[in-house]
């Protein structure tokens, strides 16, 4: 089955810090499947099911020659239940197998309040091709947190909770460190980068974005993260100024920290139809092209 969505592009991530690179506005995602559709058989969308799907370069210092051109699909804040569309999260999962990207990551908040749509998470996120690696967001600490790990663990994938994993891709390795959730204290960045490599291409998961003013500075690194739903309903000047007060300054997409690069993905969870509105911030799967700074210089001139 093949899906045809709205596209939107970013630009390379040279924003400065608590300053995000501008968001462009983006209207009703044209989604809709060629041939038989498992997920509606009649064909017809609902509102609800709808996301975009984003593309964004990263330029990064020190990765390794052989990862220029590496991709990654992240999805975010999946909030399995009646804040999300079934339909919604399994279109995503077809997205992101479709586009094939060499590693995927998950950053967080799966459920919600409720412990009922735990078994949920597993049958609508199972499937994801490729390496995928999991970090927890406090929503799931506050559900359950050993039970999604060990669902996700029996999906195969790579669940890190202040831990690191270094799996190798395109022939050469790839350091990934996921820090456990920080609005419920469960992070601990120094554990995570206790004997990891020091160089290299390392790529850090962390749901609550404020991780990032924890990491080495100027270390060559790009954190991906969720959590704010891109802030979820935007009042301008009133959301920022509410999410700062908060100790979130880093609401949705690219920010420069320390001298490293975090990204904050928007969340595929709530709104359309759900009981958490949004406005102005639409659901999303975004994807990501590393360059080496080097490809990057020579494909300019």
């Amino acid at each position: 089955m093949r899906l045809r969505l709205a596209r939107r592009h970013a630009a390379g991530a040279a924003s400065s810090l608590a300053e995000a690179e501008p968001v462009e506005p983006h209207g009703r995602n044209e989604l809709q499947a060629r041939g038989p559709d498992p997920f509606r058989p009649d064909r017809r969308l609902r509102w609800r099911d709808h996301f975009v799907l984003t593309e964004h370069l990263l330029q990064l210092d020190g990765i390794h020659p052989e990862h220029d051109g590496l991709r990654i699909a992240q999805l975010s804040d999946v909030h399995v239940g009646q804040a999300t569309s079934d339909v919604r999260i399994r279109r995503a999962v077809a997205a992101v197998n479709e586009a094939a990207p060499d590693l995927v990551f998950l950053t967080g908040d799966y459920v919600t309040h409720s412990p009922k749509p735990l078994p949920r998470v597993r049958q609508l996120l199972q499937g994801l091709n490729g390496p995928v690696f999991v970090v927890l967001g406090n929503h799931d600490h506050w559900v359950d947190a050993p039970y999604l790990r060990a669902g996700f663990e029996d999906l195969g994938y790579t669940v890190l909770q202040n831990e690191h994993r270094v799996v190798h891709v395109k022939g050469a390795p790839v350091t990934v460190l996921g820090i456990d959730d920080g609005l419920t204290g469960m992070a601990d960045v120094e554990a995570t980068f206790r004997g990891a490599p020091t160089s290299g291409t390392r790529l850090v998961l962390a749901h609550t974005p404020p991780t990032a003013e924890q990491l080495p500075a100027h270390a060559g690194l790009v954190q991906f993260s969720g959590h704010t739903h891109g802030g979820q309903f935007i009042v301008r000047g009133l959301t920022e100024a509410l999410f700062r007060r908060a100790g979130q300054p880093y609401i949705r997409g690219h920010y420069r920290v320390n001298g490293n690069h975090l990204y904050v993905n928007q969340g595929l969870g709530f709104g359309f139809g759900g009981p958490y509105l949004r406005r102005g911030s639409t659901p999303e799967v975004a994807f990501f092209t590393l360059r080496t700074a080097q490809a990057a210089h020579v494909g300019a001139t």
